[in-house]
């Protein structure tokens, strides 16, 4: 039972890297807090994607410090 569990969550994470793939989220090196967790978001939604899923998050409320001079 296990084994098919393991299978069914790779199975499932493959499809949303695939999904991830083709809205060309891996084509560009900008990476930031929201660019980040739609990726993320992507793969965990998996094939739900194909169903009309897309999440989509917006990091307007985080404060991220800014770098001293």
């Amino acid at each position: 039972m296990s084994r098919l569990l393991s299978l069914l969550i790779v199975v499932w994470l493959v499809i949303g890297v695939v999904a991830a793939y083709q809205r060309d989220y891996f084509s560009n090196a900008r990476t930031n807090c929201a660019e980040a967790s739609n990726i993320a978001l992507t793969i965990a939604a998996g094939p739900l994607n194909y169903f009309g899923v897309n999440p989509k998050v917006t990091c307007s409320g985080v404060k991220v410090p800014k770098p001293s001079n």
